[in-house]
């Protein structure tokens, strides 16, 4: 899946994953190289950074530029213009850009050459999946012992235990209530690009391959499309929580 949206000299993209946005950036075809002369891509997806730097150089062979304009929010945020977003890329393309992509956002921050962006998201979106997957334990844990969950995200909310996701997440969990903002599939795909980047230095993330594996099992069980929320399906009792420890 490709969404393109051109404005002026700048175009924005957004696509579901590394395949998808070397098909939209082809050498020869039917490509958004075509014809780029002049342009900046401002492209929005979650994916492995060497893409960004990848695009970044064929954009440049063809005398364009382009830009990782990295998402830290959601879709009511993205319809809003107030997206917290990280941008990657060469600081001219960025300057050129920049009161674009400050209609789009409501903070901005430039992190730095081509694919920097793109590690930065990688870990936000790793600690956020970690975050979500331990609270959905917490109130899985919670609900078994015949604890009133109320009562336990409030505690929650006034301790240690309090995060973003308990606000965003907690009663969802607790409601089943797993309308999409953020899927499972592609909260997997987002921990696994992390831990491709661990192994590239050699680094062991005992705590992130766990949550991957978690949202691998909602992926097998048929509850991919889920929010990340839904991981709660897979620790709850009542829910999902022996099937998932059979896979």
């Amino acid at each position: 899946m490709v969404d393109s949206y051109p404005l002026g000299k700048g175009t924005i993209t957004v696509v579901t994953d590394d395949a998808a946005m070397y098909r939209i950036f082809p050498t020869e075809g039917d490509s958004l190289l075509t014809g780029a002369r002049g342009k900046v891509f401002i492209n929005c997806a979650t994916v492995t950074p060497k893409v960004h730097v990848d695009v970044e150089r064929l954009a440049q062979a063809q005398g364009a530029d382009s830009l990782e304009a990295c998402m830290a929010s959601s879709i009511t945020q993205a319809r809003d213009g107030t997206l917290y977003l990280m941008i990657g890329g060469r600081r001219e393309a960025f300057d050129r850009m920049k009161p674009l992509l400050e209609k789009m956002s409501v903070s901005l921050k430039y992190i730095g050459k081509a694919g920097r962006a793109a590690q930065v998201k990688a870990l936000v979106n790793m600690v956020m999946n970690i975050n979500t997957a331990g609270l959905a334990e917490g109130l899985g844990l919670g609900d078994a012992l015949g604890l009133d969950l109320d009562m336990l995200r409030e505690v929650f909310s006034q301790t240690g235990a309090n995060s973003r996701v308990l606000e965003t997440d907690g009663a969802d969990m607790q409601n089943r209530d797993h309308d999409v903002y953020f899927s499972a599939t592609h909260a997997a795909k987002d921990s696994g690009i992390a831990l491709a980047l661990a192994a590239g230095v050699d680094l062991s993330l005992p705590l992130a391959r766990a949550t991957f594996e978690q949202y691998e099992r909602m992926k097998a069980l048929g509850l991919g499309d889920l929010d990340k929320s839904g991981v709660s399906e897979l620790t709850f009792k009542s829910r999902h929580a022996r099937e998932a420890a059979r896979n």
